[in-house]
């Protein structure tokens, strides 16, 4: 463990380095490695200095317990500063836990209406701006790659970039079927409805990581419809991806440019396509069928947002809160918290059965 931390801290030192030189910036691709690879040691660094300077203390602190002139005042700050150690420790144990190899990545989220018609549409515009102030939250970039919507502004179908620090590791359990239970602005009668939407989490992987075979694809071009002004109606700058041996299609019309919403398209096809085999080697493993979005169907939620009683429950951790209008407003993280604890404590589990 300790000679992993001294490694960490040297390589730390290296891309600080290598950071602080001009010529580094020539080559993005590099810069953002670099950069990515320096934000997840940092938070490992940082507490194993603040764990070595603790440790000095105590050390210091046990020699003056031998002293009788300082031994009370030592014993009144020994225990609290061998807790601290103590509790370090144990952070950087949990720092060092082998991550998933996804969980630095950046992500595309996707977000459909499901059974319920214009309501389920309006929902999924409310899980749009939800998941976009948790964002915001953060510190990530979202960037709109594709958009259907309704007459009355719901979302049919909705494709976003979002990029920053351990975005796919916070959002990742958000996949799955999302309920919601709440009177309509369409509804006269003031009857409470039950729609769904569903949400699918990818990362973004890399060309090297998932290699497409040109001869599986045919490219479209056409129109871009929606907001844009004259120029995206006016060429055919949009583009649809089709993956033949799957029959999986992608569109994407949100850049002005045809070679972007190209590179776009691919990008997210990619995503879709590695989380398919990544899915079906887990269900291979598992012996049972599993989706990661489902059909829609109500009783394939993962999560109920009840607006009358003011409560979101997470039915696969069994965590209820009533604090509706707060999660809505992208304060999202006593439930991803919760997600990823139980993710951690499932695979602890299976290691220690395995």
């Amino acid at each position: 463990m300790w000679e992993q931390l001294n490694r960490a801290v040297l390589r730390l030192e290296e891309l600080e380095t290598q950071l602080a030189q001009p010529e580094t910036y020539a080559d993005p691709a590099l810069a953002a490695q670099l950069n990515r690879e320096q934000k997840e040691l940092v938070p490992l660094v940082e507490t194993f200095r603040r764990y070595q300077k603790a440790q000095r203390e105590l050390e210091g602190l046990t020699e003056l317990l031998a002293d009788p002139e300082c031994r009370e005042l030592a014993r009144a700050e020994y225990d609290g500063v061998k807790e601290t150690v103590t509790r370090l420790e144990e952070v950087l144990h949990r720092l060092l836990t082998p991550k998933d190899p996804m969980d630095g990545k950046n992500l595309f989220l996707e977000i459909r209406a499901g059974v319920g018609g214009e309501e389920a549409a309006l929902f999924a515009a409310d899980l749009y701006r939800m998941y976009a102030m948790y964002g915001e939250k953060q510190g990530w970039k979202l960037e709109l790659v594709s958009l259907s919507e309704t007459e009355l502004g719901g979302i049919k179908e909705l494709s976003c970039l979002i990029e920053g620090a351990s975005a796919y590791a916070c959002l990742r359990h958000e996949s799955g079927v999302h309920r919601v239970q709440r009177v309509p602005e369409t509804e006269s009668g003031g009857r409470i409805h039950t729609s769904t939407c569903t949400v699918a989490v990818l990362p973004q992987v890399e060309e090297a990581e998932f290699q497409l075979d040109p001869a599986d694809l045919r490219i479209d071009t056409f129109r871009a419809s929606g907001a844009g002004g004259q120029h995206i109606n006016k060429t055919e700058s949009a583009i649809r991806v089709t993956h033949l041996p799957t029959g999986t299609v992608v569109e994407c019309q949100d850049q002005r440019s045809q070679y972007k919403n190209k590179d776009r398209a691919l990008a997210i096809l990619r995503a879709r396509l590695y989380e398919r085999a990544a899915q079906e080697r887990a269900e291979a493993i598992a012996g049972q069928r599993r989706s990661q979005v489902g059909s829609g169907m109500r009783n394939e939620r993962i999560r109920t947002y009840n607006f009358p009683q003011g409560r979101v429950t997470d039915h696969r951790i069994g965590l209820t809160l009533y604090k509706l209008d707060a999660v809505m407003n992208g304060d999202l993280d006593e439930i991803v918290e919760g997600l990823i604890l139980a993710a951690r404590q499932g695979e602890k589990t299976r290691s220690e059965e395995g």
